[in-house]
Formats: structure tokens, sequence, C-alpha cells
């Protein structure tokens, strides 16, 4: 199969390389920086800085995860303008190039987060739900799937991979938060009672290679764990797993002064569950918090 990635250098896209490359597949990234694909993907990796160098080459399923960190800094007016440019242009251009070719892919990808339901309170949100608010975080999501979608009316089956937090050894969110936790100084962030959708990375990957394989797999799926939990009870597992206290607080305030807008995506949370997943029968290998923890910071 040839599989093409958008996002193919981040933590997701260099996994799926790997599974991919360890299946025989054929594989290219677009990337901004062709020259280091085969270093961070694989030497087997193909790397592309324009779509078109594909000429006529027969697609078999398109992945589309590129997109700027949301939360690396701020939510100035320039940082929005990149992270919707990095999404929502960059699916467009895509689709448009889709769209001009007389050989299709099966299926496309796409990228998205559970922040497209907003900060959800105590809802449970499974994917029939609307977004709850309307904050920039869910604004990006919603047009970032509505681009991919158009993608439909090419006969192409779309799949909307709406992405909780993941939990990996060698990068994302956790990459932030082991250091001052290691030093014992790491703790609930606001009152801590926010919901946290988590998964695995290995998880993350293989149920991106289930809904490839399904050909009935259609639409959005909450990639997330099926047990998400309170940023308090998150803190305390980290803390745990590294064998050091989790008690201190991250006052709400001060993230409102450092990070302004951006630190409503740290105090909101989504009580998002996998409903579409499960129903399809992909089994998480990481369904407790614990286990997946310890697999990640525990001895190797």
């Amino acid at each position: 199969m040839h599989i093409l990635l958008t996002g193919g250098t981040g933590l997701i896209g260099r996994g799926l390389c790997r599974h991919w490359l360890a299946q025989g597949h054929r594989l290219t990234v677009w990337s901004r920086r062709p020259q280091q694909v085969a270093s961070l993907c694989g030497a087997a990796v193909r790397g592309i800085g324009r779509l078109e160098e594909l000429g006529d080459e027969p697609l078999d399923a398109v992945v589309n995860l590129a997109g700027a960190p949301i939360a690396d800094r701020p939510w100035t007016h320039k940082r929005k303008s990149t992270l919707w440019a990095s999404r929502i242009t960059l699916t467009e251009q895509l689709v448009a190039w889709l769209g001009s070719r007389g050989q299709r892919p099966a299926v496309l990808i796409s990228g998205s987060a559970v922040g497209w339901y907003g900060d959800g309170g105590e809802r449970e949100l499974k994917e029939d739900m609307p977004p709850v608010s309307e904050d920039f975080a869910s604004q990006l999501c919603v047009a970032w799937e509505e681009s991919a979608q158009r993608a439909g009316e090419l006969g192409i089956r779309v799949v909307l991979l709406r992405t909780g937090l993941v939990l990996a050894r060698d990068g994302g969110f956790l990459k932030r938060l082991l250091p001052p936790f290691r030093l014992g100084l790491g703790g609930p962030i606001g009152n801590g009672r926010q919901w946290m959708p988590w998964i695995h990375l290995d998880d993350e990957i293989a149920a991106i290679d289930f809904l490839l394989r399904h050909e009935e797999a259609e639409g959005p799926y909450n990639a997330c764990a099926p047990q998400p939990v309170r940023n308090k009870a998150f803190a305390r597992e980290l803390g745990r797993a590294l064998h050091r206290p989790a008690l201190l607080p991250v006052p709400a305030l001060v993230l409102k002064v450092a990070l302004g807008e951006l630190s409503g995506l740290l105090l909101g949370g989504q009580r998002a569950v996998p409903s579409r997943l499960e129903a399809a029968g992909f089994i998480f290998h990481y369904s407790d918090l614990d286990r997946a923890l310890a697999s990640i910071v525990g001895p190797h």
C-alpha cells in the first residue's frame, strides 16, 4: 500500500512510519523539510516538499496530521494565524490537489482533537454530540474537519481523528510535565477537576491503522482511552509512577496571567469516550492510566 502522510515527522507520524514500514507499506511524507524525512522517519521513507513531486504515482491512502503545536506559546494574533494555516489552509490545499488527480486514494484520515467539543465540563462526550462551547481550539478543529470532509465529494472515504492527550516517552505533553514532576514539584492545574482524555501512543497508532483497514469506518472517532481521568487524578498517578509527591498546584490565576486565552486549554477539559472505536471492535492495549504511565516512565 502507498500511503502519503502530512505531519509525518511529528510524534504520531514517526510512530506510524515505524509501524507501516514493518508491515511493508510504501511511505511518502509531505514536509517543509523533506531532506530530514529519511533520518526522522526511516531510510525507506520518501520526503517531498511539493505534492506535485508525486506526479501520477498511485496512492492508496492519505493520513493528514500536519499542524503547528497548539500549546507551545500564547495565542497571539500571529500565532492563531499560524495554527490556522498549518491545519485548515494546508488541508484545503491537500484536498484541492486530490481533486486534481485522475487516480485518488480510497481513504483520507485527517487529524482533529477532542478540543473540537470545547470545554465540556461534566458532560460525557460521544462522537454524535455537537460542540458544547466555542473557544478558539474548538473553532480551529471544527474548521479543520470541515476542510477534510470536502474530500468526501471526491469519492474518498473520510475519517476524522479526534485525538486526546498522547502519552509517549519521546515527546508529547509529558515531555513538559516530567522535569518538574521528577523533582517533586508537580501537581494539579487549577482546581484539578477538569477532565483529561488521554491515549497511549501505541494505541493511537493502532487505532489509525485499524481505521485505515476497516472500509466501513467513516466520520469522527474519539481517539482516547475508555477511562478519562480528572487532572488531579492524573497528577497523582504520574507522581506515583515516578515515586514523587505531586501536591503543588498551579493556580488558575497564574496561568491566565502568563498564557492569556491559551490558559483555557489547560483549565478546561473534555470527558470524551471512544464510543465509535469500541463499537467497531477496536481493543485498547492501555485502558488504565497507571499501566500506561508505567510503560512510559517505569524501568525498561
